[in-house]
């Protein structure tokens, strides 16, 4: 990359800005700053952390930039204020997570800045893909990192949303080779799925399966994960991010539905007084109207 007097610029700009946010944390996090800011700690501000950053992944999905700029501004608060209270506390300093941060992207990517055998870019048709660059890290972490674990998915949060870690799961084991090999495979599964769930709900199933059906709670409960599970791998292998897609789908529904609402409201009657057909109609009018 050509670093012109443009770059020189941004980055000077940047650096600016981020020194005044860290002036900023600084201010709030002081004796006579904000009480709320001085009452959080990082266990408090997880939550917000989670929230925030799924604000910023709504907005990119809308595709509007400057929704997606504030967005980021406040995921970018919620990290340098978590890291500005380890700071006080002095476990490591804000600019240790930045410092730590650029060397690990250095040290992950020596197709692009050389080391670790590689003499540098013009090497970079030994990660000329996007999959080979990932194996490239995970042997970093590996390798060249130490970061050992005892099984293959053990490194996998259990604090992401369930459907994330889904998916995050999948994709490490067929990364293992351990995924089906056709997409037919994957329908097959997803109806196979399907079937099981509807077995343990109908009764008159037991004549055929007696040991599937009916089922209590906590049996349907691990049928449903299973269908979710199986869901989950069709996104994976479409390329679709399950968590984005349904977040997508409620936002849909929600806009469907407030334009039911709106519509029944002008008619003096509400959802619980309404007759379903006619809230199916109003529905479908809302499809075609694009929301």
């Amino acid at each position: 990359m050509e670093y012109t007097a443009e770059t020189e610029q941004k980055e000077r700009e940047a650096a600016e800005a981020f020194a005044a946010l860290y002036r900023i944390v600084a201010r709030l996090r002081a004796p006579d700053g904000c009480p709320w800011d001085r009452e959080q700690t990082p266990l408090s501000l997880r939550e917000t952390m989670v929230e925030e950053t799924y604000e910023a992944v709504e907005a990119v999905t809308e595709g509007d930039p400057a929704h997606v700029r504030e967005e980021l501004g406040d995921v970018l608060l919620n990290a340098v204020m978590t890291a500005y209270m380890y700071e006080e506390q002095g476990e490591f300093r804000v600019a240790d997570t930045l410092t730590e941060l650029a060397a690990k992207l250095v040290r992950r990517h020596p197709h692009v800045f050389g080391g670790e055998g590689y003499p540098g870019p013009q090497d970079a048709a030994r990660a000329a893909t996007a999959d080979a660059v990932l194996s490239q890290w995970d042997a970093i972490k590996r390798d060249v990192e130490g970061r050992k674990t005892k099984g293959l998915l053990d490194g996998i949060s259990a604090a992401l949303p369930p459907l994330t870690r889904a998916q995050k799961i999948q994709k490490k084991a067929a990364k293992a080779g351990f995924d089906f090999p056709s997409m037919q495979e994957v329908w097959d599964k997803v109806a196979e799925e399907e079937q099981e769930l509807r077995a343990n709900l109908d009764p008159l199933s037991a004549a055929e399966n007696p040991s599937a059906a009916p089922a209590g709670k906590d049996r349907i409960e691990e049928e449903i994960g299973d269908l979710l599970f199986s869901v989950v791998n069709l996104s994976r292998r479409l390329g679709v991010n399950a968590g984005v897609a349904l977040a997508r789908t409620n936002e849909k529904f929600l806009r469907r539905f407030s334009y039911v609402e709106k519509a029944l409201a002008e008619k003096g009657l509400t959802p619980g007084a309404a007759a379903l057909p006619d809230m199916d109609a109003l529905w479908n009018e809302a499809k075609r109207k694009g929301l």
